[in-house]
């Protein structure tokens, strides 16, 4: 950690999805610097924040996020809070590269926990169309090879699961942690 802190990765789930929850990226990045974060900087509608914080525990971040978030905008959302290192690992251990090259075909789902082995069999039986996927730790990777919006496997995911996670696409996820790079440089 430098002297000005660490580099971590907010990932917003439920907010600016079909019109609803709407938080607008210039208001969430300065919500972040209110709470004292620097070199914040937000990437796409969907509620993706690089930022540095002092401390340098996750999950009392992800706490803190999700209950001044709450005041703030009156409704909740579930906050996954990751490191630079950890963003690192989630591309180094991609399970497929040979589609890394086609980011809308490739996605990451960022878990709250990594799921047991009955949750993770439960989620294999319903895996029955093109996808493929591979869970390593508190990461899902799927590769859709007819996207995510034509994948019905990735509709039953959350449901089937049943470990609180949000998707991104690889593109998102290797622009997060170019900019995650680059912060407090």
């Amino acid at each position: 950690m430098s002297a000005k802190g660490s580099i971590f990765v907010a990932l917003f789930s439920g907010i600016n999805v079909g019109g609803n929850r709407i938080v607008k990226m210039a208001e969430l990045k300065a919500f972040f610097e209110s709470l004292g974060f620097s070199d914040v900087a937000t990437y796409v509608q969907s509620g993706n924040v690089v930022f540095q914080a002092k401390k340098a525990d996750a999950a009392a971040l992800t706490k803190e996020l999700e209950a001044a978030f709450e005041k703030k905008w009156g409704f909740s959302s579930r906050i996954m809070v990751r490191d630079a290192g950890w963003f690192e690992r989630l591309v180094k251990d991609n399970p497929y590269p040979e589609v890394a090259g086609e980011p809308t075909k490739l996605h990451a789902y960022v878990l709250e926990r990594e799921p047991t082995a009955e949750e993770t069999t439960r989620l294999a039986d319903k895996c029955t169309g093109p996808e493929q996927f591979e869970i390593k730790g508190d990461v899902l990777y799927l590769h859709a090879p007819d996207g995510l919006g034509k994948s019905v496997f990735a509709n039953l995911i959350p449901r089937t699961l049943k470990v609180p996670g949000t998707a991104r696409n690889w593109r998102t996820v290797l622009a997060l942690l170019e900019m995650a790079g680059k912060a407090g440089v």
